[in-house]
């Protein structure tokens, strides 16, 4: 029994020490490249072009695993190799088949100096044996210098894997829909085999106002219909295989397009009165939902008493329209009953379409409310917070709570719709304020107008004032309460653009707050940022616009990208000097101590 006893003790020994060693590489190991983008609003076919460039990614690379003293020519040499996947001759450029070899291997084996790659899935496998003696410092054949062909295919096969491994790590902070006419495409991107291990995603508010959609919640599917005909997506309905016919009827009867004189942005006819259909319905759902609420607060919102009032009076002057037949001037949030019957169709296509769910159903699996990666808190806009740089409560929640909070209600929101059970109206109603509430942390400002920018008259009465998360985060005490409520560093987030044609940067002068949102959506800048971290760098990227990267296409050339240097590292950053590392020292200090328990019982 007692030798029994002892194979059981080693063989618990050795599994702790291999956990231990696995802990303490992983510690050891270089923090993962990253990127950062957010706000991509259904731009699909611009994501996956630059998403196929990098995000001109591949010149830092090459420049941190080359020694020093190459020259700036060289590296640029180097990166059209790989960009091209072939190698080529440069005159000015005096590199063979074999020094170019040799740097690829170098510039490879630096990029898989972390444990976290599995090399049976990067290296193509007609070079993979080869390729691997390389990066180990073996002998292989003389034929692969000697030889050009077969050089030059091991160069292509070499330049195919370091594109494989440029990026550990995507964060995309939220906001795939609305505006632009592919969030499928872009779903369908980042949920692919090549890239779905390194995703993650932080909640945009327009992600969340089509999550509380397809969980049920009536106001926010009007929302979203509204949204996607105020932009003519109708081909994006067909993909989604929304049935829009009984709403197209209704719609184009009851608000012809003579009569529509509000500031509707549809170019269609069809699409005109069906976003003025929507409108109405929206307004008179939110109402009802803002009513059964009080705890919102959102009382202000409430203008449907006042507009049938003018409208009953006949005094309209503070309107730029004045077509609203199916307003009932004694319920006036009231839906009449083909509108009933519109919104309930809809409703059910949405909440039980499945390939809809398909693609929401990424959200609910893989999105956070807020993210934490190496020392940087990733959220998409803000954590609420008051004029005097408190945490904002709501719901008697603040800070971390109220985030994790509300993490929870959509995890189970999540789990219901995927189920197809019955959600609670209270969660849904949720939805409906983190889209446009004053202290969601999706939104920030003290209202959604969209009512007053679509009716009234006044531009004054239009504007949406920002809460106080810009002003908080230009002061050290607020930086500071953030960084001990969620031990970071940083702060990384999206939601409002930086045009930095005006001089605006991404990060502020001291580097804890970063912005990421450079407008990349045609509906913006049309230009976008990204953020890079790498064990040596953490640095922006202003990326080109579609006119700059076509005008760069024509010219063979690569597309322009600035440069915003943020932070530099003298030494390479690794993991045990992250908020995970912190994490992970005490796992491997709580598996030495059981190890040592386990020796002196041994002996």
């Amino acid at each position: 029994m007692k030798e029994e006893g002892f194979q059981l003790q080693t063989h618990e020994l050795d599994k702790l020490a291999q956990q231990l060693l696995h802990l303490e590489n992983e510690l050891n190991s270089n923090i993962p490249v990253t990127l950062w983008i957010s706000d991509l609003h259904g731009e699909g076919d611009r994501f996956k072009a630059i998403l196929r460039g990098r995000f001109g990614m591949l010149y830092q690379t090459c420049r941190e695993a080359l020694p020093n003293t190459f020259r700036v020519d060289k590296i640029q040499y180097l990166t059209r190799i790989i960009r091209k996947k072939e190698y080529c001759v440069d005159e000015n450029i005096l590199m063979d088949t074999q020094d170019v070899i040799f740097c690829l291997v170098q510039i490879l084996k630096y990029r898989l100096s972390n444990l976290r790659h599995r090399t049976g899935d990067i290296f193509p496998p007609e070079f993979r044996n080869t390729i691997k003696r390389l990066i180990s410092e073996l002998p292989v054949p003389d034929y692969v210098f000697e030889e050009p062909i077969i050089s030059k295919r091991l160069i292509s096969h070499l330049a195919y894997s370091i594109r494989q491994v440029l990026l550990d790590r995507i964060l995309v902070l939220g906001d795939i829909f609305d505006r632009g006419p592919q969030p499928d495409k872009i779903i369908r991107i980042l949920s692919s085999p090549a890239y779905r291990d390194m995703v993650e995603y932080v909640f945009g508010n327009h992600d969340i106002l089509w999550m509380g959609a397809v969980a049920g919640h009536k106001s926010l599917v009007a929302e979203a219909m509204r949204i996607t005909c105020r932009y003519d997506h109708f081909e994006l309905l067909s993909r989604f295989q929304v049935d829009t016919s009984k709403l197209a009827v209704f719609a184009e009867r009851t608000y012809p397009v003579e009569t529509i004189t509000g500031k509707v942005k549809a170019k269609t006819a069809k699409g005109k009165s069906m976003e003025k259909a929507l409108t109405v319905i929206q307004f008179k759902l939110e109402e009802q939902t803002i009513r059964a609420h009080p705890e919102y607060e959102m009382e202000s919102r409430l203008w449907l008493d006042r507009l049938a009032k003018m409208l009953k009076s006949g005094e309209t002057s503070e309107l730029n329209d004045d077509h609203f037949p199916t307003i009932d001037f004694v319920n006036p949030s009231k839906l009449s009953d083909e509108e009933q019957d519109v919104i309930d169709d809809l409703t059910l296509q949405f909440t039980e379409n499945k390939k809809i769910k398909r693609l929401l159903g990424y959200f609910f699996k893989k999105g956070e409310t807020y993210h934490i990666h190496n020392n940087s808190l990733n959220i998409h806009a803000l954590v609420p917070s008051t004029a005097e740089g408190e945490f904002e409560e709501f719901l008697g929640k603040n800070g971390r709570a109220l985030l994790d909070f509300i993490q929870d209600t959509i995890e189970r929101v999540g789990k219901r719709y995927m189920a197809c059970e019955t959600q609670e109206p209270r969660d849904q109603a949720l939805f409906f304020y983190l889209w446009c509430g004053p202290k969601s942390p999706f939104f920030g400002k003290h209202a959604m107008k969209t009512f007053e920018r679509y009716f009234l008259v006044d531009k004054e009465r239009q504007k949406e004032r920002s809460l106080y998360w810009k002003k908080n985060m230009q002061t050290d005490a607020f930086k500071q309460k953030l960084k001990e409520e969620f031990g970071i560093k940083r702060v990384i987030y999206g939601h409002t653009p930086v045009d930095y044609l005006k001089g605006k940067q991404m990060a502020s002068s001291d580097g804890v707050a970063i912005n990421v949102d450079g407008g990349f959506a045609a509906a913006y800048y049309n230009r976008g940022h990204a953020l890079v971290h790498t064990p040596y760098q953490l640095f922006g990227i202003i990326l080109p616009t579609p006119e700059e990267m076509q005008e760069a296409a024509e010219n063979l050339v690569a597309a322009p990208l600035d440069i915003e240097l943020i932070d530099e590292f003298r030494q390479p950053m690794k993991i045990k000097d992250t908020a995970k590392g912190v994490l992970l020292k005490r796992q491997s200090q709580a598996l030495l101590s059981r190890i040592r328990e386990l020796t002196q019982e041994t002996n």
